[in-house]
């Protein structure tokens, strides 16, 4: 089930070739040099990404080496226009980036469903004789050749689209909340490292509203140099607007905690320490009030902080409150 989830292609596409001009003589029964009646030739095919919102994953495309356009075909005599080169059409999910894997340029992002990007456009069709004629040139004998395929390697990456973040380290019961708040059913044990892949789940709110939260696997101190899993799933931490820190009540310094998973973000990309925060303590129903009141003097001061449990339910309400209300300010 879990090897079904793949946010990471290596694709080699080459867009078609423009079709040639066609450089025809008109001959009629009573002038054999009438005139130049070469038509244009046509459009190579584009190779476009497209979004689709019913996908979730590019496991559709592993397998899929090599993606070859239509080449325009060439122009004909009487002005016939060739015909145009057949689009290949890539179907990604929404939240995917496409760059140039030789120089690490973007192609292109598709966030919208329909939404089209052309990452390799096909060759313009080269022009007929008809259009060189002159009252000096009248039978030009030549005609424009159609413009050569564009083929690169491209990577196609997967930033899953959320509007909340789970971070925290592996067995912070993030699947556990996930699983509480939404119908999504991740796998959850007691061992680490139990989600391996990014889980994502709709949590429904008051008048028929919802947002949606991601489950990223869990990050450990050094994920940023590539230790654990977290270095090949910081990136769809990227595309969330609230990221909800979790640490467990049962570690001895949840300030240490939650500072370390902020430097592994810090490392990565500096930019997500712009992005709204909660930090919630998690499994709180193993402690009491007086012991909540102990650990709330050794919180960080510049984050809203909520005891949680997903097992007993104790504030899940309040925090969906304080998720809801940050995701609708202007801050």
């Amino acid at each position: 089930m879990t090897s079904n989830f793949v946010d990471y292609v290596k694709i080699f596409i080459r867009s078609g070739k423009g079709g040639a001009g066609s450089a025809h003589l008109l001959r009629v029964k009573y002038n054999a040099k009438a005139g130049p009646d070469g038509g244009d030739g046509g459009r190579g095919g584009h190779v476009i990404l497209r979004g689709n919102s019913q996908r979730w994953t590019l496991l559709h495309l592993k397998y899929t080496k090599h993606v070859f356009a239509e080449n325009g075909q060439n122009g004909g005599e009487n002005l016939c226009t060739g015909r145009t080169g057949a689009d290949q059409i890539l179907d990604v999910p929404l939240g995917c980036i496409c760059r140039d894997a030789e120089t690490g340029e973007v192609l292109g992002e598709v966030t919208e469903d329909g939404q089209e990007i052309i990452i390799a456009k096909g060759g313009r069709g080269g022009l007929g004789n008809d259009h060189f004629k002159s009252p000096t040139n009248q039978t030009p004998r030549y005609a424009q050749p159609g413009e050569p395929a564009v083929e690169r390697w491209v990577i196609i990456e997967l930033k899953v689209l959320a509007d909340v973040g789970l971070v925290g380290f592996p067995n912070a019961g993030k699947s556990t909340f996930l699983s509480v708040v939404s119908a999504a059913k991740p796998e959850i044990a007691d061992y680490p490292f139990t989600t391996l892949v990014p889980n994502l789940g709709i949590v429904k709110y008051h008048d028929s509203q919802s947002f949606c939260i991601a489950d990223i696997p869990g990050i450990i101190e050094g994920a940023s140099e590539g230790k654990g899993l977290g270095l090949r799933f910081l990136r769809h931490i990227e595309r969330n607007s609230i990221l909800l820190f979790m640490v467990s009540c049962e570690q001895l310094d949840i300030a240490r905690e939650y500072n370390i998973l902020l430097e592994e973000l810090r490392k990565y990309n500096p930019e997500l320490l712009d992005k709204q925060r909660v930090l919630a303590i998690t499994k709180s129903d193993i402690i009491d009030e007086i012991m909540m009141q102990q650990l709330q003097e050794h919180l960080p001061k510049d984050i809203d902080t909520i005891f949680i449990s997903a097992v007993s339910g104790y504030h899940i309400p309040e925090l969906k409150d304080l998720l809801f209300k940050k995701l609708n300010s202007d801050v």
